[in-house]
């Protein structure tokens, strides 16, 4: 894992979110869609959360992330 491939994750992510009809999705819709491991995923959440980016909040069985 380095800095570059967390910014091509992160990518990915936010890409991911853009082209949802909502710009926001659970953490099993993003895995799907980007085809990330967990841990990747979570990576990528840190750098864009850190980049002001998203707003993950909690629902009753998922993560749901939106894009700001």
């Amino acid at each position: 894992m380095t800095i570059e491939s967390i910014g091509t994750w992160a990518g990915e992510v936010y890409k991911a979110l853009e082209n949802s009809d909502t710009r926001m999705l659970g953490m099993k819709q993003v895995k799907k869609a980007t085809k990330l491991k967990k841990d990747e995923i979570m990576a990528a959440l840190g750098w864009l959360g850190r980049e002001g980016k998203i707003v993950i909040t909690m629902n009753d069985e998922d993560i749901v992330i939106a894009l700001v």
